[in-house]
């Protein structure tokens, strides 16, 4: 069987997509289940983090969130059994491309799928759905009557965000990028109760007239906001900075709208804070929190708060709290193609293989 898998270049910067044929094991190990692929939703390759993990130079398995059904059970496993329906996100250092038709997964990475869900569905939302749950309860630890700022709620990932902290009581205010995108967080409503907009103010940051500072300000009453989770910041002056990241806005400006005691969950590794800036957040009895949703695969100590986030993830999914934000359906031999798109960003909307 073919899997799609990923190249490094000698520097580890460049990656390139390839289909490999792959042979699958001979035998199933006690606690590992053998799963049929119906579905596998594309995400960049984290190739600086692989690099640094030393699980590269080499072929690096592509996709790895995955929906299926099971086929077959080792020994020891106790929480599937044949012909049951499991979705689940593959470990870094997974040998398995979720792009092959069949793969070999630890039982401890596999939660039940819910009737209700699709597969298609199932497999886009579990990795932002993990994102979510570990910025607002695990980082900030989100309360009803919180104010959060999500940069880019039009992005797969800023839409599950949204629809969790609007379900946790939370008041919403989201940056976009374009009118059309504007348009779309404008339009997100709850399934059930009050048809109240999701977001209490979208900031339209493309025109480059809106300013977030003020409208953050005005919309709090000069409070600021408990809890902000950025998509990328700005760390140097505009002629400084990449024009990549010309649309992003300042560290500073988000130093200024944290309310006191406000948490910002940041996206950048490479986070860098001056001496004034570490002074700003001092007096504002702040903190910073860094999302990396890997963590909970490369260490086993909250091995169980990991299953009961996947579990709620897909409950929440299978009421409609979480409407996740998904392209069509790509065929198998378009696959590299799109993962070469997801891993430039080139794409707005989650990209979901269909087996």
């Amino acid at each position: 069987m073919k899997g799609l898998y990923c190249q490094l270049s000698e520097h580890g910067e460049d990656a390139s997509f390839v289909f490999q044929e792959v042979v699958p094991p001979s035998v199933l190990l006690d606690h590992f289940v053998k799963v049929q692929v119906k579905a596998c939703a594309l995400s960049a390759v984290k190739t600086k983090l692989i690099t640094e993990l030393k699980l590269g130079p080499g072929l690096i398995p592509s996709g790895r969130e995955i929906a299926g059904i099971v086929l077959e059970v080792g020994q020891k496993v106790s929480f599937f059994h044949p012909d049951e329906a499991v979705v689940g996100i593959l470990p870094l250092d997974s040998e398995d491309s979720g792009l092959c038709d069949i793969v070999f997964v630890h039982e401890h990475f596999l939660v039940h799928k819910p009737e209700k869900v699709t597969w298609i569905e199932a497999a886009g939302t579990i990795r932002d759905g993990l994102c979510a749950y570990t910025a607002l309860h695990y980082l900030c630890h989100i309360t009803a009557g919180n104010t959060i700022l999500v940069m880019d709620g039009a992005s797969p990932f800023g839409t599950i965000v949204i629809q969790l902290a609007n379900h946790r009581g939370a008041k919403v205010i989201s940056t976009v990028h374009s009118s059309d995108d504007e348009q779309y967080l404008e339009g997100l409503h709850p399934t059930v109760g009050i048809r109240h907009p999701l977001v209490a103010r979208v900031v339209n940051l493309s025109s480059g007239k809106a300013n977030l500072v003020e409208n953050c300000m005005e919309e709090t009453g000069g409070l600021g906001v408990d809890i902000i989770i950025d998509s990328g910041v700005r760390l140097y002056s505009g002629e400084d900075e990449s024009p990549l990241k010309q649309h992003l806005p300042h560290k500073h400006e988000i130093l200024c709208v944290l309310a006191v005691g406000g948490h910002w969950i940041t996206t950048m590794a490479n986070l860098q804070l001056d001496p004034p800036d570490s002074h700003l957040l001092y007096l504002k009895g702040g903190s910073v929190s860094f999302l990396n949703d890997e963590v909970w695969s490369l260490s086993n100590v909250q091995q169980g708060k990991y299953l009961h986030i996947l579990k709620d993830v897909m409950e929440k999914l299978s009421n409609r709290i979480f409407r996740p934000l998904l392209d069509e359906p790509i065929p198998l031999y378009e696959a590299v193609v799109s993962m070469e798109m997801v891993q430039k960003n080139h794409v707005r909307k989650k990209q979901v293989i269909q087996l």
